[in-house]
């Protein structure tokens, strides 16, 4: 398995409460799997691939990506970890309005302090159809292009998973399939593990499996 998580609860206090979000859950993801987590809003998912993205820690459990458990990572350690092994798509674009396309697509690696392979740029940018737009900046192009430019920085970097916070939530139904369709590419040719939340089963449906949370805990996966 590339990722694992077992027993990850998240709880947090409002007021005299404590909340819980997750209750106890576990997961595995194949390697190279396109696997969809659907949930209503509040559901937990968010804060679930926030979890297995590292960006925020569970109040118990584990999760193992690669082999390594994450969390026994001190905060810059796993830092590092993140920007080599995990990309992520989020449903604001997150582009640095200053930057053209190719300079958004290959800042991780330079952050990094590594060169960014060109080759294997160049095929991103093709696969994904944003080769004439590289020298544009994010403020010249559509919503779609700007999730495309977004998915391009996340492959960029080669990472072990990719994963998804609602990726069309910002986008209309024309531009939301063209780029699920493009993550559904982009996962057969280049062997890519995705996990991506959403509250829609039809888009949904374009992953491999589908598992569905509600109240915190997985309620069904197919």
């Amino acid at each position: 398995m590339l990722l694992t998580a077992e027993s990850i609860m998240k709880t947090y206090q409002q007021g005299q409460e404590t909340m819980t979000a997750l209750k106890a859950i576990d997961l595995q993801v194949r390697r190279g799997e396109f696997l969809a987590i659907v949930g209503s809003s509040g559901s937990g998912k968010s804060t679930l691939l926030h979890i297995l993205g590292g960006l925020d820690r569970p109040s118990s459990g584990k999760v193992w990506i690669n082999g390594q458990d994450i969390f026994q990572m001190d905060d810059d350690a796993l830092t590092i970890f993140r920007r080599r092994e995990i990309g992520f798509v989020f449903q604001a674009y997150n582009l640095v309005p200053v930057l053209s396309v190719y300079e958004n697509i290959v800042l991780p690696i330079e952050l990094d302090g590594h060169q960014a392979d060109e080759p294997y740029i160049h095929l991103i940018l093709n696969e994904l159809k944003i080769n004439h737009l590289v020298d544009r900046l994010p403020s010249q192009l559509s919503g779609g292009q700007q999730q495309r430019v977004a998915i391009a920085r996340a492959l960029a970097t080669k990472p072990s998973i990719l994963l998804c916070d609602e990726p069309t939530g910002n986008l209309d139904t024309a531009s939301s399939q063209d780029v699920l369709g493009l993550l559904k590419i982009t996962s057969q040719k280049f062997g890519q593990t995705i996990l991506m939340i959403t509250h829609d089963n039809e888009i949904a449906q374009l992953s491999d499996r589908m598992i569905r949370i509600e109240d915190g805990q997985i309620q069904q996966a197919d």
